[in-house]
């Protein structure tokens, strides 16, 4: 592999690393199992509870299921 492309395979891997990163800074500060994480969104846990206990919540597409944190 040329030299280039590993440069731009290791700043491509830097960027989606950060781009997790970014992702989780926009959940407001919460206490511990108010939050329900889905692996694309998050909302508001209704009951709040335990954390890592499972939990849901409802998009256009229905239902989805996640873990509170």
């Amino acid at each position: 592999m040329p030299h280039g492309w590993k440069l731009i395979v290791l700043l491509s891997a830097i960027a989606i690393a950060l781009l997790g990163r970014v992702a989780l800074a926009q959940v407001p500060p919460h206490a511990p199992g108010t939050i329900c994480f889905t692996p694309t969104f998050w909302c508001w846990a209704n009951p709040p509870g335990p954390p890592g206990a499972p939990c849901g919540c409802l998009s256009p597409n229905g239902y989805v299921r996640g873990e509170l944190g």
